[in-house]
Formats: C-alpha cells, structure tokens, sequence
C-alpha cells in the first residue's frame, strides 16, 4: 500500500497530468468563439439591429482579453482560487443572459446586457492565464508546444460544445446560452485543485519529445474527426443515436492525452530518475556554491552585449558564436581577477525578465502588440461575424462555419506552435516570421471572402482560422522569449487588449456600420455618401426593428479593408524579424565545441 500510495502521489504531482487537466479545461474556456452561434438568438429574441449586436460582441472581445485582474488575481492566490473566481463569473453572466432570452427574467437595457456579457466571457481569462501560468512554468524549455496546444484546446472549444449541443438539442437555439453557462463551471470546479506549477522543470525525462509526439497525435486525429463530423452532420440528415455515438467517440479522444501521465507513473521503468534537476554541470558538483556565483554569471554575461564589437553581429552564425564564446571567456576571467568592474545596468536586456512597465518602453514590444491587433482583430471579425455573414450569403445555418474556423483556429495554434518552435530551435531565426506567414495567410482569406465566390466561405474560413489561430501560440511565447516568464502573466493579458480593441474599431465601427448601411439601402431608404457618413458616427435612432441584409455586398468593403489590415500587419512583424535577430541568435544559437 505504501508503494501505491506513492505513487498515486507521484501522479497527482506530474506536470504531464496537470498540463492534460488544463488541456481539458481549455476544451470549454473559448466561450467567445461560440458567439456568432449565440447572436442569431440574441438578436432576434430582443429585436437589435447589427450595430447593437456588434456593441455585444464588443463586450465579449473585451471580456475575452482584458485579464488584469486574472493576472494579477493568480500571482497572490492560488491557482484553485482564480479558476473558481473564473467559474462563478461565467456561471452569473451568460445564467443572466439565458433568462432574459427564454422570457424568464426581464429585458434589460443595452448598456446592461453589455455588462452581463463582459462578465459571463471575462471568466475565461482565469481560464487561459491559470493555465498558461502553470504549464509553461513546468515546461519552461517547451514554451511553443505547450502554448501552442493549450491555446488550440481554447479555439477548438467552439467546436466541442457545439457538438456536445446537438446532443442536447433543444426546441429553442435558446439552449446553447444555458450550456454555456452551465458545463464550462463544472468542468473547471472539477478539475481547479489540479491545475497548478509542481516544479515540473525537475521533471525531465528521455520520453518528453515521445509524449509530446502523442499529444500532437491526439490533436490532429481530434480536428480531423471533427471536422469530418460537422461535415457529416450538415450533409446529412442523422438519427439522433448517430449523432450520440458520435459525441461519444469524441468524449474518449479527449480522454486519450491521460495515458501519458498514466504510464509515466504507474508503468515506467522505476530504475529511471522520477526527476532531473536542470543544472549545469558546475552546479551539480557545487550545489551550494552556485547559489553565489550564478546570479553574478548572469551579469557577467550580459556584459557581452556592451563589449562586443558591433561588426560581430554581421559574421556568420559559426564564427559569431566562437567569437562570443572567447569573449565570454576573457570577461570571467577579469572579472575574477578584478581587471573589469562589472556594470549594473539600469534595465534588462531583450531575453531577460522585464516587469509590464518596462516592456512598456521597449518598441520591439509595441511592434508584438500593434502587428497582434491588425492581424488577430481583423480575424475576430470575422468570427463575431460569421452568423450574419452566411445569412446574406444564403446559408442556412451558421453553426457549420462557426465550428470549421474552431477547428481551422485550433490547427493554427497547435500547428503555429510547432513550426515556430522549428524556426527558434533549429535556425535560431526570430519567431515572429512564423506570424508574418500567417498574417500573409489571412490577407488571402479576407479577399476570398469579400469576393464572395462559390465555396469562398470555406476557403476564406480556413486561412483565416488557422492565421488568427497562428497568432496566439507564436505571440505568448515570442513574447516570454523576448521579455521573460517572470512577470509572463502581466505581459500575457497586456497583450490580449489587442484583441478587443482591433474587434471595437474592425467590427463594432467598420463591419456593423457598413451591413446596416446596406441593409438599410435594401430596405429602400436610398442612402447617399453623406448619409452613410451620418450613420458611422452617429447611427440611424429610427430603426425598430432589425434589418437583413442579403448578398456579398454586405461585407465586400469590410474584407477588403481586413486584407489591407494584415498585409500593414505582416510588415510590421518582418520589422520584429529583423530587430530581434541577434537576440534569436544568441538564445538559440548553438555554440561551437
């Protein structure tokens, strides 16, 4: 029993369990993605035009992203504490919401609906950063892979409850809101005690690169079952037992990722180390003289930057490192000699820890941040937009492309955080070019979708989710790469306000202003240039009643704007490329021997 007992311990303490907990927890935190389902229902049971629908998405964009106070919340309590917190808002905001759409609680004005939104979408911020915090802290050589896939989990979560819905499908589509409300909660309070840092950096083993294998194996079968599920199930008309089965098929997929901790505790071999303490070798032989040195070593070190001559940055990557290695070399032996005094900067250096307000001064941190509105703003729009959009163009229902983009969205992030991680590892090349791409991606999406084209939803529809996708597993880890997992947290929700305010000025001025226009048009009130003007900063108090509008018209101008957008985007990033080289260079760059 004692041997069980150990055991059983050893398995609560796996980071890989805490990293499966949190990938299930994130399979339910992408609540946003599920809102151009919802706002059909919302729209229709409280008569809003598109503007004032555009107003609600907005406030979900901001809950989504505005996570200061989970930040900040996850740095003094404990993990458990602000995914509870995270719960309870979700629970209260969209429960509110549900009542008032089913007529069982009293309609309320805008500005209140707005509030209840930004409240019930805000819960998953202690969602995302209690579980970003936690695994990239206990993968912290891995950052690419573990963002990439914990973020993917987020996207895909869109998918998953949709197709969890249909299992429970009710009379009124009234029903998506309650489950919204109701099976993220349960599913974080039952899992939020393990959800948490275990030191997993003393964790290491020789099977890593085997069970990340797997996981990304699970994530690829996962997407493809999906995709060809939703495909099936708009296609064709199936029994309900089908669509059952087929919802359990998809409850054992996401089980699959247990096996890693499982066999790691209960069926590896018990000769091989349980832990491997990430030390350099001096530091293994002297642990307790380490503690002295390493903190001047770091200094030391940094000194290189001021004392190399600039020309070295352009040699060749082989001669640049001998280069540093020998310069390394002279500064420890000066400075262990006295000859050199070594100088305490006032700031960090790009690759060291920054607290919020010093990467606030730093424009390598505001080309990230800029390059992240454009690109993953003009992505939102279109997700916010999907409902409307397929409309005018004649589809039926939106749910099919609202669940294709969740698994494109998915795909992106898994897929953005493995080849960006080949970039950074392999070519020690900055990982924002792996952005750029995706950014060049979604401007072709974006014309496709203004064309209007037979089958431009689809195609416009994958580029787009696997770009904005791209975003959110390259940007996190770019950004800790560059500014440190000290205040990572901090950092991390600063830079998710880039996506509320790219979705205020792209979807809540530009798309909605531009769709009533049209629709307004359609309705037979000819309006002219000046009128339109009238209507984008001042809007038409006249309108009862929502407005339909119907064709490519209604969003041709928007898109193209969007590709504009990405293309301004993409070069921003490939001017990140170029300043961040060195810094790639010399955190990736493998040093002769």
């Amino acid at each position: 029993m004692g041997r069980l007992g150990a055991r059983i311990q050893a398995f609560l303490n796996n980071r890989w369990l805490v990293f499966v907990a949190a990938m299930w927890i994130q399979s339910c935190a992408g609540l946003g993605y599920l809102f151009g389902s919802l706002s059909p229902t919302i729209k229709s049971a409280l008569s809003y035009n598109q503007r004032q629908i555009a107003s609600l998405g907005v406030a979900k964009d901001l809950g989504d992203s505005v996570g200061f106070l989970a930040g900040s919340l996850c740095e003094v309590l404990p993990i458990w504490g602000a995914l509870l917190l995270g719960a309870l808002q979700n629970f209260v905001g969209y429960g509110w919401v549900w009542l008032i759409v089913t007529g069982r609680a009293p309609q309320l004005p805008l500005w209140a609906m707005w509030i209840l939104i930004f409240v019930g979408t805000n819960g998953e911020t202690y969602f995302n950063t209690a579980a970003l915090v936690s695994c990239v802290q206990n993968f912290p050589k891995s950052r690419g892979p573990i963002v990439g896939i914990l973020k993917g989990f987020a996207g895909l979560s869109g998918a998953i409850l949709t197709q969890v819905y249909a299992v429970i499908h009710a009379p009124d589509h009234a029903g998506m809101i309650f489950m919204v409300a109701v099976g993220p909660a349960m599913v974080v309070i039952a899992l939020m005690f393990i959800v948490r840092p275990v030191g997993g950096h003393r964790q290491v083993r020789p099977s890593d690169p085997s069970s990340f294998t797997f996981i990304y194996s699970v994530c690829v079968l996962l997407a493809a079952y999906l995709l060809g599920v939703m495909l099936l199930e708009d296609l064709v008309d199936l029994d309900y037992a089908v669509i059952t089965l087929f919802t359990v098929i998809l409850f054992v997929i996401l089980i699959l990722p247990i096996l890693v901790p499982l066999l790691l505790t209960f069926y590896s071999d018990s000769s091989s180390p349980g832990e491997e303490p990430l030390l350099p070798e001096a530091q293994k032989e002297d642990p307790g003289r380490s503690g002295q040195t390493s903190g001047a070593n770091e200094v030391i070190l940094s000194e290189v930057e001021d004392e190399k001559p600039k020309e070295v940055d352009l040699l060749p990557a082989s001669e640049r490192q001998k280069r540093i290695a020998q310069l390394q070399v002279k500064l420890f032996h000066a400075a262990a000699e006295g000859a050199v005094r070594v100088k305490r900067r006032r700031g960090p250096r790009r690759g060291e820890d920054f607290t919020l307000m010093q990467a606030l001064i730093k424009a390598d941190f505001w080309l990230i941040f800029v390059s992240l509105l454009l690109g993953s703003g003009s992505g939102l729009t279109v997700i916010d937009n999907l409902g409307q959009m397929s409309e005018s163009l004649g589809y039926d229902e939106a749910h099919i492309f609202v669940s294709m983009i969740s698994i494109w969205n998915f795909l992106g992030r898994v897929g953005g955080g493995y080849f960006s991680e080949i970039v950074v590892r392999d070519y020690a090349y900055p990982r924002p070019v792996a952005m750029a791409i995706a950014q060049a991606a979604m401007a072709v999406g974006h014309f496709f979708l203004a064309m209007a084209w037979p089958g431009a939803m689809y195609v416009g529809t994958l580029l787009i989710g696997l770009g904005y996708g791209a975003h959110w597993a390259i940007v996190p880890a770019a950004a800790s790469e560059l500014f440190g997992l000290k205040n990572f947290g901090a950092l991390y929700n600063f830079l998710t306000v880039a996506n509320p305010a790219g979705s205020l000025v792209f979807s809540g001025l530009i798309a909605s202003s531009i769709y009533d226009f049209e629709a307004e048009k359609q309705a037979h009130e000819h309006l002219n240039p000046v009128s339109f003007l009238k209507w984008l900063f001042i809007g038409n108090r006249q309108v009862e009643q929502a407005l339909k509008c119907e064709g490519a018209v209604c969003f041709f101008v928007t898109y193209l704007i969007m590709s504009g957008f990405c293309i301004i985007a993409m070069i921003l990033s490939m001017i990140l490329v170029y300043r961040t080289k060195v810094v790639y260079a010399n955190l990736y760059g493998k040093p002769l021997r």
